[in-house]
């Protein structure tokens, strides 16, 4: 079998059948899985519903070329690799071919020995990508912005945001509501900031006193009051050199909010009940889910403050209005809490994922990813489905694909068509425009969803 053969799926579209079998059967013969056309329309309706490594396509074809071939393989299968079969008079279009993405060129009359050495080194290429792809995701999850999930645009927006001023060592101060993650988002900042080799350290500033959350923000010397038994290093000397992350800053007393700025404007802390200032070089994030500006306005947060704390600010969306992430955050939960809880999720019932989409998450993402460790927990057969789904979405019918104009006795009467395309249409919303989720909720192939799309218009 060639090398990296196995597994890799071939389409090989050429008006000469008989050409095109003995294509194939000399590829399979050494492993590949080939798929035949012998048609340009069949090659490209076939790119349409399917998924292939490797096209090999003959140039001259009445209907769809070659060149319309590797045309529809770059917008649809962009990760594919096409190579294209042409006699000596059209090399030109060959080499033109190749200038638009195609792997390579093969000239009429072929040498089996040499198709199978050009598949071999586009299978090569592929797996090379693969390990690419695979590293660079293995590194991401252990360097990069580990839980900051997402391909939405507003996702894609604070991502691009965290990678220009991750580097830096400027203040953030992190706005959201409870449970969108603003510490995860802190996190990755300084996992790829020049601190990330030094501590993260931090603090939750509500419901703390003034005096407890100054000790541990600054530290205490034995004696400062009546618990100080010993010395005590605070959280500014133990961040020392990397990032301190305050969260729920808006909760900090007024009294500590005035000593935080004199530290933020010295670089020095004194602990509670000495009088030696202690330099520090901490950057500092901060989180919020109030309004501070309205704080400031009703005077319980200092405005010179907030404006140290906010030299850059990050917004981040509520899960709500990220709803097209809601399937790659539920992934990425189920490959945690099945490893760390060891047990096996094969998948996830299309009824389940549709309550999961319906809900309104008022949580957010540490809502949603609660409810998939409450399911990969009680799950007995490796299938989340309905009877896995805690209490707290009980509230949602398996009605919820309702139509848009309120009722699915609007439908009766339509053609099957029209019920489809409706259909469609509302699963599409429903997943935020995510084709791959919508066409799991459907149980169709993501290709049949492309040409439904088409095909309605939608």
């Amino acid at each position: 079998m060639a090398h990296g053969a196995a597994a890799v799926r071939v389409l090989i579209v050429d008006n000469d059948a008989a050409h095109a079998e003995t294509v194939a059967e000399s590829l399979e013969r050494v492993g590949y899985r080939c798929t035949v056309a012998t048609t340009g329309p069949r090659g490209a309706e076939l790119i349409e519903q399917n998924e292939f490594e490797i096209i090999i396509t003959d140039l001259m074809m009445s209907g769809v070329d070659g060149l319309g071939i590797l045309a529809k393989a770059k917008e649809l299968l962009p990760d594919a690799e096409v190579i294209l079969v042409t006699g000596h008079g059209t090399i030109p279009s060959a080499v033109q071919a190749m200038q638009q993405g195609a792997f390579n060129y093969l000239l009429k009359p072929l040498d089996l020995a040499q198709l199978r050495a050009v598949a071999e080194k586009a299978a090569e290429s592929l797996q090379l990508r693969w390990q690419n792809v695979e590293l660079n995701r293995r590194l991401d999850e252990k360097f990069g912005f580990e839980g900051v999930i997402g391909s939405s645009p507003e996702m894609n927006d604070v991502i691009d945001r965290l990678k220009r001023i991750a580097p830096t060592d400027a203040s953030v101060l992190i706005q959201g509501a409870t449970g969108t993650g603003k510490e995860l988002v802190a996190q990755a900042i300084h996992q790829n900031s020049p601190r990330k080799s030094k501590p993260f350290v931090a603090l939750n500033c509500a419901a703390l006193s003034e005096h407890i959350l100054e000790s541990e923000l600054f530290g205490h010397v034995r004696g400062a009051f009546t618990d100080a038994s010993t010395d005590r290093v605070g959280k500014f000397e133990y961040a020392n050199g990397g990032t301190l992350f305050l969260d729920e800053v808006g909760d900090m007393p007024m009294p500590t909010q005035i000593k935080l700025l004199r530290v933020l404007e010295n670089s020095q802390i004194t602990r509670v009940g000495s009088n030696e200032a202690i330099k520090v070089n901490v950057r500092i994030l901060s989180a919020t889910n109030r309004k501070l500006e309205e704080q400031i306005a009703a005077g319980i947060f200092r405005s010179d403050l907030y404006h140290r704390l906010k030299v850059i600010t990050i917004t981040l969306p509520t899960l709500a209005e990220r709803a097209q992430d809601i399937p790659l955050l539920v992934e990425h939960f189920i490959k945690i809490f099945a490893r760390r809880h060891n047990k096996t999720i094969r998948n996830m019932s299309g009824a389940a994922r549709r309550k999961l989409m319906s809900f309104a998450w008022p949580g957010n993402v540490r809502q949603l990813r609660n409810v998939i460790e409450s399911m990969v927990v009680v799950d007995y057969d490796g299938v989340l489905d309905l009877d896995d789904l805690p209490a707290e979405l009980g509230g949602v019918t398996e009605t919820t694909m309702e139509v848009s104009d309120g009722s699915l006795r609007s439908l009766v009467g339509k053609s099957l068509t029209e019920m489809e395309k409706r259909f469609i249409a509302e699963t599409l919303q429903q997943s935020g425009g995510n084709r791959e989720a919508a066409a799991e909720m459907l149980g169709i192939g993501e290709r049949t969803l492309y040409r439904k799309i088409k095909e309605y218009s939608l």
